[in-house]
Parts: C-alpha cells; sequence; structure tokens
C-alpha cells in the first residue's frame, strides 16, 4: 500500500490512521508545484485531479478523497474502532463530522491560502471560519473527541484541518476546548510519528 502525500496538507489525516491502525505502507512524497513524487513519477498518471491524498492500494486501485480514503482504512480493520460498523447510525453521525470538516473547515480555508485573495475577502471567509470554529468548540465542550469518549477517523482529519490556523495567525487558544484537544491529539504516538515521517 502507498500514500502520496504533501507535508502540510490534508494527507497527513490518512497518513496517521495508517499509523493507528498498523498498517504497513510506503509514503511517497509529491511535489505540489511540479505535481512530481519523489521518485519522479508524474502525479498526474496517478491521481489525475492532482491533489493529494492519493491510496495505491496493493490490488491496484487509486483512491482519492481524504474522507473515502480514512474510511476505507478503519473498515480494513473493524476492531480498530475508528469507525463505526456501515448501516449503523453512529456511521452516518461519522459521514456527517467528516462532510462538516470537509465542506465547512477544509474548504473554508483553502482560499486563504491564495496570496491574491483581497483582504476583504479573507475577512468573510475568516469570519465564517471562525463560526465553525465556535461549533467545534461547543461539541468539543462535552466530548473527548468528535463522536464523544473514543477516537475516531474523523479526528485524524479534524486535527489536520485545524493544524493550518496557525497559517492565518488564529489562535486555537481562544477556545479552551479545542486547545485541549489539539494537544491531547498531537499527543498521540501515531500522530508524532505522522509529523515526524513528514519532516513538519
Amino acid at each position: 500500500m502507498k500514500l502520496y502525500f504533501a507535508p502540510h496538507t490534508c494527507s497527513l489525516s490518512p497518513h496517521i490512521v495508517l499509523r493507528e491502525l498498523g498498517i504497513p505502507f510506503e509514503l511517497v512524497k509529491v511535489d505540489n508545484q511540479s505535481k512530481r513524487t519523489s521518485s519522479g513519477e508524474d502525479f498526474l498518471t496517478i491521481n489525475p485531479k492532482g491533489y493529494v491524498a492519493a491510496l495505491a492500494t496493493d490490488d491496484g486501485e487509486i483512491l482519492t478523497e481524504g474522507p473515502a480514503i480514512v474510511q476505507y482504512l478503519a473498515d480494513l480493520k473493524p476492531e480498530s474502532g475508528l469507525a463505526p460498523a456501515n448501516g449503523t447510525w453512529a456511521r452516518v453521525r461519522l459521514q456527517e463530522t467528516l462532510n462538516f470538516i470537509t465542506s465547512e473547515l477544509h474548504a473554508g480555508m483553502a482560499p486563504l491560502f491564495n496570496p491574491a485573495l483581497p483582504v476583504e475577502v479573507k475577512t468573510i471567509f475568516i469570519e465564517k471560519l471562525l463560526r465553525r470554529l465556535g461549533q467545534i468548540e461547543t461539541t468539543l465542550a462535552g466530548n473527548s473527541y468528535l463522536q464523544g469518549e473514543r477516537f475516531s477517523v474523523a479526528d485524524a482529519y479534524l486535527f489536520t484541518v485545524l493544524s493550518w490556523t496557525r497559517f492565518f495567525k488564529i489562535d486555537l487558544q481562544q477556545w479552551p476546548s479545542i486547545a485541549a484537544y489539539m494537544d491531547r491529539i498531537a499527543a498521540r504516538a501515531s500522530v508524532q510519528a505522522a509529523l515526524a515521517a513528514e519532516e513538519v
């Protein structure tokens, strides 16, 4: 199994999940500018969308889109509890949470990386993002993790996306439950190993 990644991107999420599960894999770095892998491959032949993450399975499939990848991985080892069983309400709630992270946080932050974005437009995006972070704070105020008291693939994703707030000078300390959550996730062995492997 191969995980195509780039530092400081959403590919950190499946990277963390792979390490949580203890599944053997090869980490392949992608240059986001040249679209070349560390071995010189054209990444566009692997994922024509042109962005990480991409997972190459041992049976030759290429899977893209982080929320799909992390659920696929969790289902390889259902005993891990990283995702509830398919067909349950708990799984639907997990998918609801992953979709919220994707559409409201990940997609909401992506334009902020564009240096050409006018300040007034950036302000609009940040104001919306701050409201969404308030919702996350409310969820975490009564829970250790997004789904309750057990770490899930959604936590790997949220940790990854929230780590980008430092690039926009958003101080997560203003949300005590989020700040404590980020410290809790950062202390996990899988997270520390993934960050070290990506040299972040």
